[in-house]
């Protein structure tokens, strides 16, 4: 929300403090500011100036030299580059020593060998206007030497973060009352406009009826007749602009002032244009409303209205309709004033992706306790700026919601909470600061405005705030708990990252949504069954976060990308993180934990030994294997067809399909520009990696060497090396500790080896775990398994 300073100083003096200084209160006390702005012309040294003369610079064909009468003796002389004054003219004129927005600081000097002993501004260098197509011309009366801040008032503008259990403060009232429990500083008046002196009476059903009390409680309208609309007064723009918003006319920017004011959403219609009396009813079914955006909304049954006896004025709580809205002719206005349960217009809003300033605070909760008196404001200053005449009395539909229930506060907990020794004077005194009253039986009385206080917890909270937490000393202390299944998980994800970050990978962090393009990419469907599909949002706030991410490649693939422009010519990267999907045949939303690796480029540092060796598909399945495989489960390959990948391969470990992987096409990459090779793969962490098994088992070094046999095998070219790594591993034979794929052959042209066959040569490892073994025991081992080798189907032994 912005907040103008100059509009909190109608309600609480911060004249003597800094802006800096506020910033720092107000975000220690939970409020946060997300930026500080300057407006207007309160600068030193910058004052009116009258052009006396010009005349074209000797030295420069778009420079002249003018001379300005600045209010003292003698004439100043100015070297300016604008043209679109004349002599006679009044402009800003800074001085030498002036600081302008930007800290451009101002001195005297030469240009093009002319003295210049100030500069004359445009209104943007002053930040009065956004205009810099010239210097500033000044329509005033003032006579020149006059402080330029006399004419046009200064101000600070705070960004504020609100909270959404912080409704209170979606006002400058609002952020007054807190600045001055902080401060502690009085406010200044005594009503704060929430005490009205209007009489009430409660309507008759022909002036409004209530058919959705549980949607709207309270109901309250004024008729004001023979206004003027027409346009509001200076002050009141000044202050609309300082917080961003257009003046209209006087009628609805005194609502949107009120608004801004107090924190209460009001609405006037054009009373003659209203069929009837008012009736607050759910739509219709199939019912639409043209709304004062120039859209068109098809309502549902749920939707609070808002209406005439004959049709829909206004959609409750989150805008009104452009056929009844306040306009140039208007004389007559009802002016509106309502309590609206929040959980109704927050449905509403986010249904039709329809919000206004009144639904953002309607949906958080506003006070009940002063719709009469935002009521009752509004009024005055119709009356004040539009002129007419207004009812004695205020209609009343319904009853405003109970107040807060009160709260009680234990001193003696409270004090252990805080771990400061706070009386219970001093705790009392920050709690009436805020607003709250010790009634007689201890308990504290909870101001209409603070819904969020419910629970002695809350009220030790806003001591805190108040009292000041950069105040209270640090404890290292906490209660012990059981571990848990999830904090096993954390921690087995976080060996995962440690291992990853030690071998040379970088640690991704990608955002969860990508779009359309990205979602067709056959890259993204990797893990992606005939039976799930991805999962779109329903409202999305750009085309490049549409969906929910299904795997987290793309985000690698966008990493890489960047790098690779950047001229990296190694990648190593990884990202843990959640993906979604959901069952075609269900709504529910599916998640799970996804390893991502994309690995290309050099292996290595350059250096003089050469160019270091570039990344193969053996890499990533070493790497994988590092990573997963255990005493009991090893990792395999199975091949897959992937429209996307080449050498794409499920990744088993044991009999499980844990993920998949392979190399990106050769036409993909280079759309990234990537010449070489790029792999990729994606793991389902869940069926990875068992949590519980926190440290993994240590093997002593084996004590008595190891010996090795070779075999080269004659098999089919579809043969896959998983299927003789299987036989390998199934072997019952304990000397065989080991076995490890080292040459691959084949011949296209058929020459030196069919064309239809391929030659793998393995290297197997043998060892005793009690002996040195001998040579005949090696020999029968291998032979055993070459025996087994000769009768597996179309296997020979070369």
């Amino acid at each position: 929300m912005n907040t103008s300073l100059n509009w909190l100083q109608d309600h609480i003096d911060l004249s003597d403090c800094k802006t800096a200084e506020l910033a720092d209160r107000l975000t220690f006390a939970g409020i946060e500011v997300e930026g500080i702005t300057t407006h207007g012309a309160g600068m030193d040294h910058v004052v009116v100036a009258q052009v006396v003369s010009s005349d074209p610079h000797p030295n420069a064909e778009r420079l002249s030299v003018c001379q300005v009468d600045d209010g003292t003796a003698e004439p100043r002389q100015i070297v300016c580059g604008a043209k679109n004054y004349k002599v006679g003219d009044k402009v800003p004129l800074a001085l030498p020593g002036a600081v302008l927005p930007g800290d451009f600081k101002i001195k005297s000097g030469k240009l093009r060998g002319v003295e210049s002993n100030g500069m004359m501004c445009s209104g943007r260098e002053l930040q009065i206007s956004e205009d810099h197509e010239g210097l500033l011309i000044l329509d005033t009366d003032a006579s020149p030497g006059t402080p330029i801040g006399e004419l046009f008032e200064s101000d600070t503008l705070f960004e504020l973060e609100i909270t959404p259990n912080r409704p209170d403060l979606l006002s400058h009232l609002g952020i007054a009352r807190e600045l001055a429990a902080l401060a502690k500083r009085p406010l200044k008046g005594v009503s704060h406009h929430a005490a009205t002196t209007v009489s009430q009476r409660p309507a008759t059903p022909e002036e409004i009826t209530l058919v959705a009390p549980e949607a709207c409680p309270y109901y309250t309208a004024r008729r004001i007749s023979g206004v003027q609309v027409g346009p509001s007064p200076d002050w009141l723009k000044s202050k609309l602009n300082a917080i961003g918003l257009r003046p209209i006319n006087n009628i609805v920017d005194i609502t949107n002032f009120v608004l801004f004011e107090m924190g209460q959403p009001l609405h006037a219609f054009d009373a003659n244009k209203l069929d009837g009396g008012i009736c607050v009813r759910l739509a219709r079914e199939n019912e639409t409303f043209l709304a004062l955006d120039g859209n068109e909304y098809a309502l549902e049954n749920d939707d609070l209205v808002i209406a005439d006896q004959s049709k829909a004025v206004a959609i409750g709580g989150v805008m009104g309709g452009e056929d009844s809205g306040v306009v140039e002719g208007t004389t007559d206005i009802l002016l509106e004033s309502a309590y609206f349960t929040p959980s109704h217009i927050r449905r509403t809003s986010r249904r039709l992706d329809l919000s206004s300033d009144s639904s953002y605070r309607f949906e958080r909760g506003v006070d009940p306790a002063q719709t009469a008196g935002a009521s009752e404001l509004a009024t005055k200053l119709i009356l004040e700026l539009a002129g007419g005449e207004a009812e004695d009395f205020l209609l009343i539909a319904g009853e405003a919601p109970a107040p807060p229930a009160p709260v009680a506060l234990d001193h003696e907990r409270a004090a252990r909470l805080l771990g400061v020794p706070l009386s219970p004077d001093d705790m009392g005194s920050i709690l009436t600061g805020l607003g709250l009253e010790q009634s007689k039986d201890q308990r504290w009385k909870i101001p209409t405005y603070r819904h969020d206080l419910e629970r002695h917890i809350d009220l030790v909270e806003e001591i805190t705030r108040v009292y000041g937490i950069d105040k209270i000393p640090a404890r290292e202390q906490a209660a012990f708990t059981e571990p848990s299944k999830e904090d096993a998980r954390y921690d087995a994800y976080l060996r995962l990252r440690q291992r990853l970050v030690s071998l040379g990978y970088h640690d991704c962090l990608t955002i969860k949504l990508i779009s359309q393009d990205q979602l067709a990419d056959d890259l993204c469907g990797l893990r992606m069954g005939s039976q799930t599909q991805a999962v779109p949002l329903k409202k999305p706030l750009s085309q490049d976060h549409t969906t929910l991410r299904p795997s987290v490649l793309p985000g690698l693939l966008d990493v890489a990308e960047r790098n690779i422009r950047q001229g990296a010519g190694s990648l190593k990267f990884f990202e843990i993180g959640t993906v979604f999907s959901k069952h075609v045949k269900s709504p529910k939303v599916l998640e799970s934990h996804q390893l991502g690796i994309l690995l290309a480029g050099d292996m290595a540092d350059h250096s003089w030994h050469g160019k270091p060796r570039e990344a193969d598909i053996y890499d990533l399945t070493g790497l994988i294997e590092s990573l997963f495989e255990n005493d009991k489960q090893k990792i395999s390959l199975r091949p897959l067809e992937h429209e996307s990948l080449l050498l794409a391969a499920e990744i088993l470990l044991g009999k499980a399909v844990i993920g998949r992987l392979g190399q990106v096409w050769p036409k993909r990459a280079r759309a990234m520009d990537r010449e070489g090779p790029l792999f990729v793969a994606e793991i389902d962490l869940a069926k990875a990696i068992k949590p519980a098994a926190a440290a993994e088992p240590v093997q002593d070094l084996p004590r008595f060497p190891s010996v090795t046999r070779d075999i080269a095998l004659d098999v089919p070219a579809s043969m896959p090396n998983a299927e003789l790594a299987s036989y390998f591993s199934k072997q019952n034979e304990r000397l065989l500790v080991g076995f490890q794929l080292f040459d691959f052959f084949s011949d296209p042209s058929g020459e030196k080896l069919p064309a239809d066959r391929k030659s793998l040569a393995y290297s197997l490892t043998y060892r005793a775990a009690d002996r040195t073994l001998k040579s005949e025991e090696v020999d029968a081992a291998h032979e055993k398994i070459v025996r087994g080798l000769e009768k597996m189907s179309d296997v020979r032994i070369r």
